[in-house]
C-alpha cells in the first residue's frame, strides 16, 4: 500500500495516537500515512516507495463539499439555493479547515522535507488545509461514505449550532463575484501574473479582474490564498464605488 515503507514501530505508534485523537480507527493505517505525507518529504526520499498527499487532497475536497452540502440541506430545509451555496463556501475553505487541523495537533503528525520544516512547514495554513482534507478522504476510502460524513458532521454541526455569525468566515471569491452578477452581470477572472521562490516556500501572485471595470492582485503561499487577496481588495474598491 501506499506509504508502507516508511512505516517503523515509532509511526505506526504515531498515527495511533492521531487515529485516537480523530475517534476513526483504520482498517488500513497506510491511507493514513499517506494523508500526513507532505510532497517535501515525498521528494526528498525517493528512496522510500511513498507518494505524497496531493491526490488524497483532490478527492478530500470533493467529498467535504458533498457532505457539508448534505448537512446543510438537512439542516436548512428552506434555505435557497443561493443561500446554501453562500454558506457552504463559508464552511469549506482553508482557516475552518486549519483551524480544525490545529484542533487534532495535525502538524505535529506529518512527515515534511527538511526544507519545509525548516521554513516552519507544520503551521502553515496551507499544508495543513490540505493535509485535512487528505485526512477526510483517507476515512472515506478507509470505510466509505456513511463513517465520513458521521466524522465531518461531528465536526461542523456544533459550529452551525453555535451561530453561523460567530463561526463562519468569509469566503471573499464568493462575496466579490456575487457583488459582480448583481452590479455588472459578470464573473470575476482570475489569472496567475507572477510565483516566486523555493518548492518548500512559493510565492503566487494573481490577478482579478472584472472586465475593464477593476483590477486588483493579492499575493499568498498558494493560489487560494492570493485569489482571496485579490478578491478582498475588489470588496473594498467595490464598497467604495
Amino acid at each position: 500500500m501506499e506509504g508502507k515503507s516508511q512505516m517503523d514501530e515509532g509511526r505506526i505508534e504515531k498515527l495511533k495516537n492521531f487515529e485516537g485523537m480523530i475517534s476513526h480507527t483504520f482498517n488500513d493505517v497506510s491511507l493514513l500515512d499517506n494523508a500526513l505525507t507532505h510532497r517535501s518529504f515525498a521528494n526528498e526520499n525517493p528512496g522510500l516507495s511513498c507518494k505524497d498527499n496531493e491526490r488524497l487532497e483532490f478527492l478530500g475536497d470533493a467529498v467535504l463539499e458533498l457532505c457539508i452540502s448534505d448537512i446543510l440541506m438537512k439542516t436548512f430545509p428552506d434555505y435557497t439555493e443561493g443561500q446554501l451555496s453562500k454558506l457552504r463556501a463559508s464552511l469549506v475553505n482553508e482557516q475552518p479547515l486549519t483551524e480544525l487541523a490545529k484542533k487534532f495537533h495535525l502538524g505535529d503528525f506529518l512527515l515534511l522535507g527538511k526544507g519545509e520544516e525548516f521554513s516552519g512547514g507544520r503551521t502553515k495554513n496551507s499544508i495543513l488545509s490540505d493535509a485535512f482534507e487528505a485526512v477526510i478522504a483517507a476515512i472515506y476510502l478507509d470505510s466509505r461514505y456513511e463513517k465520513t460524513y458521521e466524522f465531518i458532521n461531528n465536526l461542523f454541526q456544533p459550529l452551525i449550532e453555535n451561530g453561523l455569525d460567530k463561526t463562519i468566515y468569509r469566503d471573499y471569491k464568493t462575496y466579490v463575484q456575487e457583488i459582480s452578477q448583481n452590479r455588472f452581470k459578470l464573473i470575476p477572472k482570475y489569472r496567475l501574473i507572477h510565483e516566486s521562490g523555493p518548492d518548500h516556500d512559493k510565492m503566487f501572485q494573481i490577478e482579478l479582474s472584472i472586465s475593464d471595470i477593476l483590477t486588483t492582485t493579492g499575493i499568498g503561499k498558494n493560489k487560494k490564498e492570493a485569489e482571496q487577496q485579490a478578491a478582498k481588495k475588489a470588496i473594498e474598491e467595490l464598497e467604495k464605488q
